[in-house]
């Protein structure tokens, strides 16, 4: 009885665990402005960000790109999805979000910039 709970519990463990983000593999221009570099901030990313329902339910996955306004405090404004997936399932209202949540360094002057989130399941 007892290797059988184990195990409904290991499988239900590793269906939750499952989704998650990616850290592109080029070099993110905005990162330079938040504390620790790119590394740090796509661990903020995944350590944040919760997978929308819907989307995990029907298996929707892939890259959004949020295009944004960093102000000279490193406030982010004006945010845009300007790469969405198909099927949408609420990644691209997360992104935004976990963009609103990041804390970047002041630049000292305002910029626009672009920031991929690749969702995985």
């Amino acid at each position: 009885m007892r290797k059988v709970l184990l195990s409904v519990i290991i499988l239900l463990g590793v269906g939750v665990a499952s989704a998650q983000t990616v850290k592109p593999s080029k070099v993110i221009p905005v990162a330079q402005y938040y504390a620790g570099g790119q590394d740090s901030m796509y661990a903020f990313i995944n350590k944040t960000v919760v997978y929308p329902p819907y989307a995990k339910r029907n298996r929707i996955a892939g890259e959004i790109v949020l295009a944004f306004t960093l102000d000279e405090n490193g406030k982010v404004k004006d945010v845009k999805c300007t790469k969405d997936v198909a099927g949408g399932g609420g990644l691209s209202k997360e992104a935004i979000r976990v963009l609103n949540l990041i804390k970047f360094t002041a630049p000292g002057f305002s910029s626009p910039q672009s920031l991929p989130i690749i969702f995985k399941l």
